[in-house]
């Protein structure tokens, strides 16, 4: 055997053992990657469910939000008619029952002065008893 042959079988022993070096890791990634196809296979999977139920919910929360509306639009129509009842009552009532008030507290104010003015006992004079 010539140096040139037994360079050759170096060279080529060398080259042997590269590729067993690389191929571990190679096939330990191929590994990995098989299991994260089937990690998200089983997540597609169990996705399918959580988006029919986040789907019926959402659809449960619109049917409520249709109803608020519903109900804050009678509130709206409500709180006007209300509004309305009471500028019509002021307007109408308010005037007189004021008058009202003033004259009653006007008349209690008055007995309340003669029972006092009543109930004091009269003085008498001296000019008058001579």
């Amino acid at each position: 055997m010539s140096p040139g042959q037994i360079a050759a079988l170096v060279a080529a022993g060398a080259f042997v053992l590269l590729v067993i070096l690389l191929a571990i890791p190679l096939i330990k990634l191929g590994r990995t990657l098989d299991e994260a196809t089937i990690a998200i296979r089983k997540a597609h999977q169990n996705s399918d469910p959580l988006f029919s139920g986040a789907n019926t919910t959402i659809t449960h929360v619109n049917t409520q939000l249709e109803r608020v509306d519903g109900i804050t639009a009678n509130a709206r129509a409500v709180t006007g008619n209300v509004s309305a009842l009471t500028s019509l009552f002021t307007a109408t009532l308010g005037g007189p029952l004021v008058k009202a008030a003033a004259l009653s507290y006007g008349v209690s104010k008055a007995v309340r002065a003669r029972r006092k003015a009543a109930q004091q006992p009269k003085k008498h004079s001296r000019r008058g008893r001579r």
